[in-house]
């Protein structure tokens, strides 16, 4: 039975019917790839400022008299806030509007650029850096669900994703190049003030063009749930950044970690007494949407220990300017923007799997190719591992936004789709926590020569993320862990058993 379009779907009225008046009334192909590209420029900034500020640390450093714990601040402030608040962004967005939301982060994002232009000092470039997070934190989340509420089909919206994926790729790819230029000609402030002009082209662009969307049902706030997750990221990270300087045993860093722990133990019991938590446990029981979560959290961690250490290695030992330093990560660039959209194009059309594996493959050789690294080493090392590295991450990032919302209903995309981001986020503040303290705790003498030495048991660890990667890409696309995600979607969204094409159709 189909409905006219001119009539709204009766009561009771089946998933066919549904389906037909949901197509009636989204958005023409043309106004749908608008929209899209209005919320990819949103990314793009966001993308951008997650790589552009590595290349301009050592200028940081100088300038504001920054100890590495400092360093380490900079990125840290920005990605905690974002994993913080990404959640909450997302259901407040289901709830009152993601357009609204959308534009309220982009004014807030824009305001955070310009004060870290002009900030005085390295505790007001953190603070200012956290004030950008919460604008970041309403944007990748809900151009997300915009994008998912948008594309209705389930094949073009994974070649949405797969484009939503290439402009991670092309933002990532340009920062540390766009970086070193601004940093050489203008100085580092100017890193911040590229975001000024694109945000408000994207904020116009969106009262213009991006139509306004809500939950059908959305979700209620959970404040317990939020206030745990904060006190697990922050205090948690706070230890392992601060452990070096404090000494580990000290009674500070022995308090953060108990709070830390204690969060963690405490989040998921109460998520389970929730009637809606911040973070649906049922989520969880989708091998698929699981293994996106691991996968995120591991190749975020590769990348933010790869571009902290890198910026540090090119710069500081190698004695590059930055421009030099952004040169010499060409070679990722380039795969990076290559693989992205073929690894959309894929995931569309075979689905995740061979994605995943060439990328965890293409990390793991990345690490070992670094963990011989040397104050003086070939070209030839540098840049065969660059490249591997950005062969790997732009084929990691479409299979696991794709996993993560498929499946889900749209009427809790936001909820999907915040969760993928916050484990992006919360991968790329481990690794630049944890690669970060682990190497810099190691240096002996001046930096020039025992940063390099040092730097190995980083490249290990990034191995050992590849290789996690590698095997999570067998694992959740097996036929069994296929079936089991088609199974959680119907107990999301009842209304979809039996409904052909669903879940397991767009994950195979």
């Amino acid at each position: 039975m189909t409905l006219s379009p001119s009539l709204p779907p009766r009561s009771g009225a089946g998933p066919e019917d549904r389906r037909t008046a949901d197509d009636a009334s989204r958005p023409d192909r043309r106004r749908r790839l608008l929209v899209l590209a209005i919320c990819c420029l949103s990314l793009f900034i966001v993308g951008l400022d997650a790589t552009v500020v590595n290349t301009a640390l050592p200028a940081i450093q100088q300038d504001l008299h920054a100890p590495a714990s400092g360093l380490q601040w900079i990125i840290d402030a920005y990605t905690l806030v974002l994993a913080a608040l990404l959640m909450l962004s997302g259901s407040v967005a289901d709830r009152i509007g993601r357009r609204r939301v959308f534009l309220t982060g982009l004014l807030v994002f824009v305001l955070g650029s310009l004060l870290c232009s002009v900030a005085p000092g390295l505790g007001w470039l953190i603070a200012f850096r956290a004030v950008q997070a919460v604008g970041g934190s309403m944007l990748n989340p809900v151009a997300m669900s915009i994008i998912t509420n948008t594309f209705t089909d389930p094949r073009e919206r994974a070649q949405a994703i797969g484009v939503w994926g290439g402009v991670v790729g092309l933002s990532m790819a340009l920062g540390p190049l766009l970086g070193g230029f601004l940093v050489d000609t203008a100085g580092w402030p100017a890193i911040f003030l590229i975001n000024v002009p694109i945000g408000l082209a994207a904020f116009a662009l969106t009262v213009r063009y991006v139509p306004e969307s809500r939950s059908p049902r959305p979700r209620r706030l959970d404040p317990v749930g939020q206030l745990l997750m904060v006190l697990l990221l922050g205090c948690g990270t706070a230890a392992i950044i601060e452990g070096p300087g404090n000494g580990w045993t000290s009674p500070l860093i022995l308090t953060l970690a108990a709070v830390a722990l204690a969060a963690l133990v405490a989040l998921p019991l109460w998520e389970l007494r929730v009637r809606e938590p911040l973070i649906d446990p049922r989520f969880f029981a989708s091998v698929p949407f699981t293994g996106a979560t691991v996968t995120a959290v591991c190749a975020f961690a590769a990348l933010g220990g790869f571009l902290f250490l890198n910026a540090l290695y090119l710069q500081n030992v190698r004695g590059y300017s930055a421009v030099e330093a952004g040169l010499w990560t060409l070679p990722m660039a380039v795969t990076m923007l290559v693989a992205a959209p073929v690894s959309g194009r894929i995931v569309g059309r075979r689905g995740p799997r061979l994605p995943l594996v060439c990328a965890g493959s293409a990390l793991a050789a990345s690490g070992l190719l670094l963990t011989r690294l040397a104050a003086d080493s070939p070209p030839w090392l540098l840049i065969s591992a660059y490249a591997l590295f950005g062969l790997g991450f732009g084929l990691v990032n479409a299979p696991i936004t794709n996993s993560a919302v498929s499946g889900m209903p749209r009427a809790q995309a936001g909820v999907a789709a915040a969760v993928a981001s916050t484990s992006r986020q919360v991968g790329q503040s481990l690794g630049v926590a944890v690669l970060g303290t682990v190497v810099v705790e190691a240096v002996v003498g001046p930096m020039a020569t025992g940063f390099a030495g040092a730097s190995r048991t980083g490249w290990w660890i990034l191995t050992g993320l590849g290789l996690a990667i590698l095997v999570l890409g067998f694992v959740t696309t097996t036929a069994r862990a296929v079936a089991g995600a088609a199974e959680v979607a119907a107990r999301l969204d009842p209304a979809r058993e039996g409904v052909p094409g669903g879940a397991a159709e767009r994950l195979r």
